[in-house]
């Protein structure tokens, strides 16, 4: 088992958009697994592979992690190609903003489409809690993160104390 490093905010590598997936070799194969590991020692219930430093268009989710079970679906170079209504995510976190939640307005539905593990086309229709996961892991990719889709006032409330613990280190 490989638990990467989560690259965390300020970090300006977390603002730009990922490089496409061109080849789904073995390294590929294992980022996924140690990108899955990562995500469950964490824990989390979706990882960008930007957020532990590669510059690849991936991400592993599990709606409801199980460290045992380890149901996790992997998705590389997804894009979201129909959104639908609105919804709440209530007290929404992220591994890359640590110690931070917000409410933040997301679609109540999204149509996914991506590549598996094996290069095999996948579409995805979700609702819930697993088309707020989507989304929130595909901002990451186009170099997006949560803290962006907040008000002014409270992501300038959250800079504001990163700056502050930055400079007691």
């Amino acid at each position: 088992m490989t638990i990467l490093d989560i690259v965390t905010y300020p970090e300006p590598f977390l603002k730009q958009p990922t490089k496409p997936v061109e080849n789904i070799d073995g390294s590929i194969q294992e980022l996924i697994t140690n990108m899955a590991d990562t995500m469950y020692v964490a824990p989390g219930v979706g990882l960008a592979a930007i957020q532990v430093g590669v510059d690849k268009s991936i991400i592993v989710f599990d709606e409801s992690p199980d460290k045992e079970k380890r149901a996790y679906r992997v998705l590389i170079n997804p894009e979201i190609v129909e959104m639908e209504g609105e919804t709440l995510s209530e007290n929404e976190g992220c591994l890359s903003v640590p110690d931070f939640r917000a409410d933040v307005k997301r679609s109540a539905l999204a149509i996914v489409e991506g590549l598996d593990r094996d290069g095999n086309p996948l579409k995805i229709e979700a609702g819930g809690v697993l088309s707020i996961i989507l989304q929130h892991e595909i901002d990451h990719l186009n170099g997006i993160l949560f803290i962006d889709r907040i008000s002014a006032l409270k992501r300038d409330l959250y800079k504001r104390r990163v700056k502050k613990a930055l400079k007691k280190k």
